[in-house]
């Protein structure tokens, strides 16, 4: 017994899914980089955010010098802003 609603071909596809243009060309994806410093990206983020997020908390309860603590919490959102990227930037599909 077969399902004729089961799976659309691609032409209806193509006329039905209104967030494709036809004829519009593909855009590129993203490649992912080989070697040894494309696998250490985001572990290096990751221990740059516990770094700063730890030494930002420390400078918070201390005291002392204000700016270095604001400097460490800057440094700790662009670690988050970087692993975000990096995440939707090379994530499969």
């Amino acid at each position: 017994m077969t399902d004729e609603l089961s799976t659309p071909s691609s032409e209806e596809r193509a006329v039905t899914d209104l967030h494709r243009i036809p004829q519009a060309p593909e855009a590129p994806r993203p490649t992912r980089p080989t070697g040894v410093r494309a696998g250490m990206v985001r572990p290096v983020l990751w221990v740059l955010l516990l770094v700063s997020a730890v030494l930002n908390t420390v400078f918070s309860f201390v005291g002392t010098d204000v700016l270095a603590g604001a400097g460490f919490g800057l440094a700790a959102l662009a670690c988050v802003a970087a692993l975000i990227v990096h995440h939707y930037r090379f994530q499969r599909r």
